[in-house]
C-alpha cells in the first residue's frame, strides 16, 4: 500500500506580508502564494524582520531560539507564530536595535534608506541559513525561498554553510520582483556581513566595486525565477538586465519566468466587502453603483456617457506616468474622468495636482495608499492606466481586468502576458481585454487612449471586452504548481 509522501518543507524569505506590511506588489504575492503551495503538497513557513507591524500584529508569538548578538543587534531572538487570515506560521527575528523603528522598513524619516541597511538585512539571510542549520529543533526546510534583494544574502550564507560542512541540505529559490532594486552597498561593508572573503569577487557579490543582495541571490540559489514569463526574456536579452547581463546570462538555464497571481479571497468583485456595491459579470448592476458612489466620493460630477479612468501607482519614473500627466489634457477634452492614487516623486503630485484644481469636476487626486480605497476605484472606473516603462509583472492590471477596469498598458513584462489588445483582429476573435501601445512615448500612449474612447462609444463591443477581462483566470493555482514543481527539482535527496 502505498504511502502519501511527506510534505515539501518550504522556508520564504521576504520582507513584507500583506496585510501586516505592505509597501507594494510584493507584499499582495507572500501573503497569496503560501496557503495555494499548502495545496500542493508544502509546509510553508515564512521568515520576516521583526518590523513593528510584525511584532504587534503576529498571532500567539512565542521563542524558538536565543542567538547571538550579530550585525550590530545586542539582542537576537527568533520568535514564532501565526498570520492573522491566513494562519500560515511565521518567523519573525526580534532585534530590536536594527528593526524596532517608526515608519517605512527601509527609509527614514527623511526619506533616505538606513545608513545600516545592510546590516539589517544580513541578519534576514543569516537567520534563514540558521533555520536550515537546525537551530529551530523542530523545523528544518528542506527549501529557502527568499523574494527580492532583502533576501539576497540567505543564499551566501547557506552557500558558505554549505562549503563549511561539505555537505548540501537545502534546495534554493530566489524570485527577483524587480531588477532595477538590487541592495547595493560600499565594498567596505563586506567585512562586516561574516561571510567568506572568497566571496567578494566578480564571481560571487561583488558587483562593479560594490556588494550586491540581488547578485548574492541570483548567482548562489539553485534556480532563480522572475514574476512574469516575458520579463525573464527581456532580462535575458539585457534590455532590462540593470547592468547584471553577464551574471543572467551565466544563470539563463536556471531561470524561469512565472507570472504572479491574485488572491481572489482578497480581489472579487462578487464578495468585496469594500466596495459599494457587489457585481459579477452577468449582472453589472453593482458596477454601476460603484461608479457613482465614486465620482460622489472624489467630488466628481455624476455622468455615465465617458469614460472614468483610473491610476493605483507608485509616483516613480518606471511607471510611465509622465505619459499620464500629459494625456489629461485628452481626458478633459473627450469629457471624461480621471481618478489618480499614488504618492512618490514630488513633482508628480504637484502635476496630478494642479489638474485636480483646474478640473475638479473631472480629475480626482489622493496623495497616499488606501488598501480600501483602491478597491473602490478599480470597482467604480472603467479603464485602469498602467503605461510604465518596464514592469516585471504588475497586479493593478489584473485587479482592473477582474473589477471590469480595462487595463491600458505598455506592451512590457508581465504586462504583454496580462493583457490583449483590442484590435479590429483580436475584437472579431473575442480575445481583446484591454489597450496595448508598443513605443514607449506619447503618440502610443495617446493612440491607446484614443481607442480607448472609441470601444467606449460602442457599448456592445465594450461590454464584450470587459467580460473576456472579468472572467481571465489570474488565480496562483497554476501558478504555485509550477512553483512546487521547481522545488522538487531543486529539493535535496529523495
Amino acid at each position: 500500500m502505498s504511502q502519501n509522501p511527506l510534505p515539501l518543507r518550504v522556508l520564504h524569505v521576504c520582507s513584507e506580508i500583506f496585510p501586516l506590511l505592505k509597501t507594494g506588489g510584493l507584499a499582495d504575492v507572500t501573503a497569496a502564494l503560501p496557503p495555494e503551495l499548502e495545496k500542493d503538497g508544502c509546509e510553508v513557513r515564512m521568515l520576516v524582520p521583526g518590523f513593528p507591524e510584525f511584532k504587534n500584529g503576529i498571532l500567539d508569538p512565542h521563542l524558538v531560539a536565543e542567538l547571538p548578538s550579530k550585525f550590530g543587534a545586542r539582542q537576537v531572538r527568533l520568535m514564532y507564530g501565526k498570520m492573522p487570515g491566513t494562519g500560515v506560521p511565521v518567523y519573525y527575528i526580534d532585534a530590536p536595535d536594527l528593526y524596532d523603528r517608526p515608519g517605512n522598513p527601509y527609509n527614514d524619516r527623511n526619506g533616505q534608506p538606513y545608513h545600516d541597511n545592510h546590516l539589517r538585512f544580513a541578519l534576514l539571510g543569516w537567520c534563514a541559513a540558521r533555520l536550515v542549520e537546525g537551530f529551530d529543533y523542530f523545523w528544518k526546510p528542506d527549501i529557502v525561498h527568499g523574494h527580492d534583494w532583502h533576501a539576497g544574502l540567505a543564499f551566501a550564507y547557506i552557500k558558505a554553510m554549505e562549503w563549511n560542512t561539505g555537505q548540501r541540505t537545502t534546495g534554493t529559490v530566489f524570485t527577483v520582483h524587480n531588477m532595477a532594486y538590487q541592495g547595493n552597498f560600499p565594498a567596505y561593508v563586506f567585512s562586516e556581513l561574516d561571510l567568506p572573503f572568497s566571496m567578494l569577487n566578480a564571481d560571487g557579490i561583488e558587483f562593479y566595486g560594490q556588494v550586491s543582495f540581488l547578485k548574492s541571490g541570483f548567482y548562489y540559489a539553485d534556480k532563480v525565477t522572475t514574476v512574469s514569463p516575458t520579463y525573464a526574456q527581456e532580462i535575458r536579452d539585457g534590455e532590462q538586465s540593470c547592468g547584471l547581463g553577464g551574471v543572467v546570462q551565466q544563470r539563463s538555464s536556471d531561470l524561469v519566468g512565472i507570472l504572479n497571481g491574485v488572491d481572489s479571497r482578497v480581489w472579487d468583485p462578487r464578495t468585496d466587502k469594500r466596495i459599494d456595491a457587489n457585481y459579477h459579470v452577468r449582472s453589472m448592476t453593482g458596477k454601476k453603483k460603484c461608479r457613482l458612489a465614486l465620482q460622489k466620493e472624489m467630488g466628481l460630477v455624476a455622468q455615465t456617457d465617458k469614460p472614468v479612468f483610473c491610476v493605483v501607482s507608485r509616483f516613480a519614473a518606471q511607471k510611465g506616468l509622465h505619459l499620464v500627466v500629459e494625456g489629461l489634457n485628452v481626458i478633459v477634452e473627450r469629457g471624461g474622468q480621471a481618478v489618480i492614487m499614488g504618492n512618490g516623486e514630488r513633482w508628480l503630485e504637484e502635476a496630478f495636482m494642479n489638474f485636480a484644481r483646474h478640473f475638479p469636476d473631472q480629475v480626482a487626486v489622493r496623495i497616499g495608499y488606501d488598501e480600501d480605497r483602491a478597491h473602490r476605484i478599480f470597482a467604480g472606473s472603467d479603464v485602469i492606466l498602467v503605461p510604465s516603462r518596464y514592469e516585471p509583472c504588475g497586479l493593478v492590471q489584473m485587479y482592473g481586468s477582474l473589477y471590469g477596469a480595462l487595463p491600458l498598458v505598455h506592451r512590457v513584462g508581465g504586462l504583454a502576458d496580462t493583457v490583449i489588445d483590442s484590435s479590429l483582429e483580436n475584437l472579431g476573435e473575442n480575445r481583446a481585454t484591454g489597450f496595448c501601445f508598443g513605443h514607449f512615448d506619447y503618440p502610443a500612449y495617446e493612440s491607446a487612449l484614443l481607442r480607448a474612447f472609441a470601444l467606449y462609444e460602442k457599448q456592445a463591443d465594450w461590454r464584450k471586452v470587459r467580460k473576456k477581462g472579468m472572467n481571465l483566470s489570474f488565480g496562483w493555482e497554476h501558478s504555485a504548481k509550477r512553483y512546487a514543481a521547481l522545488y522538487r527539482q531543486v529539493k535535496v535527496g529523495p
